[in-house]
C-alpha cells in the first residue's frame, strides 16, 4: 500500500513539474533588443573625394559593414520594429532590421526617431516618397524645431503633405511608451543646430536600457554628467566621430567640436571596469582608425576596458 502511495505521490510531482515546464514555455520570451545598423559618420565610408589610404581601397572593394550611423529596435513579442536615424544608407539598412527581426515583417518599420537635422541623420527620409516606395503614415518621431524644418522645407514637406510620414512630437525628457515592454526617453544635447535641435535617446527594455548619443559638442558643453548618465544605464552608445586632432589636420578644429576619443578616454579613465565595459564608440569619421578593428588605436580602446561598435552587432534589452 506504501509503495503503492509512494509511486502516486511521485507521479502527481511529476505531473505537476510537467505542467510547470508547459506554462513557462507558453509565455512570451523575451525578444527587445537592438541592433547596429551603422557605425560611421554622415558621410559615410569611403567618403566623398577622399584621397587618403582610407577610402581609396575602399572605392575599388566597398566593405558591406561601412554603414552611415543606425540603431534598429525590435520587440519580438508586440511584432514591431524600430530605426534610430534615416540615413542615406537606410534601404539597406531597413532590409537589415527585417531580416533580423523575430517575425515576419515588412522593409518599413513601425517608427522611426530622428535626432537632428544633418545630412547623415535624416536624408534617408527621401527613400519614403513618391519616387521611391511611396509609403503610407510611417510615424517619424522628432523634436519641435525638427518637426518644423520638415514641415516647411521641400523636399520633405512633400512627404509630410503626401502623407508619406505622420509626424510624431517628441519633448525633452518626456518619455514614450512604445510598446508594453519598450520606453524611449529624448533629452537635448548641445551640437550644430542650424535647422534643428539635436537630441539624444534613452532607450529602455524590459530589463536593461542603453544611451545613445551619435553626436555632441564636448561633454563639458553639456549641462547633464556623462558619467552619471553611463551609470544610470547598461549600454552607453557614444559620439566618437575622431579618434583626435591628428586625423583632421587640414580642417579648423574649432568648427567639428566633437570630443574626441581620447578626450573620452580621459574623461573616463576612473570608471569601474564595469562601467567602462558599457561604453560603446560609435560614429566614426571615414578617418578614424577605430574602423579598423585591427588598428593599434583599436587595440588600445579595448585594451583600456571600453568597446567599438559594430556592424550588425545584438544588444539585448
Amino acid at each position: 500500500m506504501k509503495i503503492l502511495l509512494s509511486i502516486s505521490l511521485l507521479f502527481n510531482v511529476l505531473f505537476a513539474s510537467c505542467q510547470q515546464e508547459q506554462k513557462i514555455d507558453s509565455e512570451p520570451k523575451n525578444e527587445v533588443f537592438l541592433i547596429i545598423l551603422g557605425n560611421v559618420q554622415d558621410a559615410g565610408s569611403p567618403h566623398i573625394n577622399c584621397q587618403k589610404e582610407c577610402c581609396t581601397t575602399l572605392f575599388e572593394n566597398p566593405d558591406k559593414g561601412r554603414k552611415v550611423v543606425s540603431l534598429g529596435l525590435i520587440d519580438g513579442v508586440a511584432k514591431k520594429n524600430f530605426l534610430f536615424e534615416a540615413t542615406p544608407d537606410i534601404s539597406s539598412q531597413l532590409r537589415s532590421l527585417k531580416q533580423l527581426s523575430t517575425f515576419k515583417t515588412t522593409d518599413i518599420p513601425d517608427g522611426i526617431f530622428l535626432t537632428h537635422a544633418h545630412i547623415g541623420h535624416y536624408t534617408g527620409l527621401m527613400y519614403l516618397g513618391k519616387e521611391a516606395t511611396n509609403t503610407k503614415e510611417v510615424p517619424v518621431y522628432a523634436m519641435p524645431k525638427m518637426k518644423a524644418f520638415l514641415e516647411a522645407n521641400g523636399p520633405w514637406s512633400q512627404l509630410v503633405n503626401g502623407k508619406n510620414i505622420s509626424l510624431k512630437s517628441l519633448e525633452n525628457k518626456k518619455e514614450v511608451q512604445l510598446t508594453k515592454q519598450i520606453k524611449v526617453i529624448p533629452f537635448t544635447v548641445p551640437h550644430r543646430d542650424e535647422f534643428s535641435e539635436t537630441v539624444g535617446y534613452k532607450i529602455i527594455g524590459p530589463h536593461k536600457s542603453a544611451l545613445f548619443i551619435p553626436d555632441i559638442d564636448k561633454w563639458e558643453k553639456w549641462e547633464t554628467s556623462i558619467v552619471s548618465e553611463i551609470e544610470k544605464v547598461d549600454y552607453a552608445f557614444l559620439d566618437a566621430t575622431f579618434y583626435d586632432a591628428v586625423e583632421i589636420n587640414n580642417r579648423d578644429i574649432s568648427q567639428i567640436p566633437h570630443p574626441f576619443v581620447i578626450e573620452s578616454m580621459g574623461l573616463f579613465k576612473n570608471l569601474s571596469a564595469f562601467e567602462k565595459g558599457k561604453i560603446h564608440f560609435i560614429h566614426f569619421n571615414h578617418t578614424n582608425p577605430l574602423l579598423n578593428l585591427e588598428s593599434p588605436q583599436s587595440k588600445k580602446i579595448l585594451e583600456n576596458g571600453f568597446n567599438i561598435a559594430t556592424f550588425n552587432q545584438r544588444i539585448d534589452l
